[in-house]
């Protein structure tokens, strides 16, 4: 899959919960992939703000994206996954943003 467009997520996290989210994060791992997603990586704190972490996830069109989003709800491991992070609470805010990747 060529990704034209990349969506970008930013968490504020607690960050006395660095490894849970970190744990979220692994299991996105495989659970992105598996219904569409092109999984560019997550990124957790490591110098400076100890309460951001990123995602990157492409996809072909904002339809492609659509589609992926009605198959991860259906999903069990991404329904647990999302459970999860209800559960513990250490997102505090997450935002999106669309952006497309510079090439030559």
């Amino acid at each position: 899959m060529a990704a034209t467009i990349i969506c970008h997520i930013q968490y504020q996290i607690d960050p006395f919960q660095l490894a849970a989210f970190e744990q979220y994060a692994k299991n996105w791992l495989t659970i992105i992939p598996a219904n569409g997603g092109a999984l560019m990586g997550y990124f957790l704190p490591h110098e400076g703000s100890n309460d951001t972490a990123h995602a990157m996830i492409g996809f072909e069109s904002l339809a492609a994206y659509e589609a992926y989003r009605a198959r991860l709800k259906q999903d069990p491991a991404g329904k647990a996954n999302f459970e999860f992070a209800q559960r513990q609470k250490f997102i505090l805010r997450e935002t999106r943003e669309w952006v497309k990747l510079v090439t030559p």
